[in-house]
């Protein structure tokens, strides 16, 4: 049976703008990555990764954007 797991050891995690030091929410992003877009909650950089499709998450932007 084939991998379905996308390796993310060598991904460059960035912190969202809206982020802040005392604690707030804070949701990462790592770019670099073909078709996928990881996205995880700073606070727990060991924990769960969503992996949104490219094209799902540039909707997703553009609707929070409107």
């Amino acid at each position: 049976m084939a991998s379905h797991e996308i390796d993310l050891s060598a991904a460059q995690w960035r912190k969202s703008s809206y982020s802040n030091g005392t604690g707030g929410d804070c949701v990462e992003v790592a770019d670099g990555l073909p078709g996928v877009v990881p996205v995880r909650d700073s606070k727990v950089q060991d924990g769960p990764v969503l992996l949104f499709r490219s094209p799902a998450w540039t909707a997703f932007l553009a609707g929070v954007k409107r």
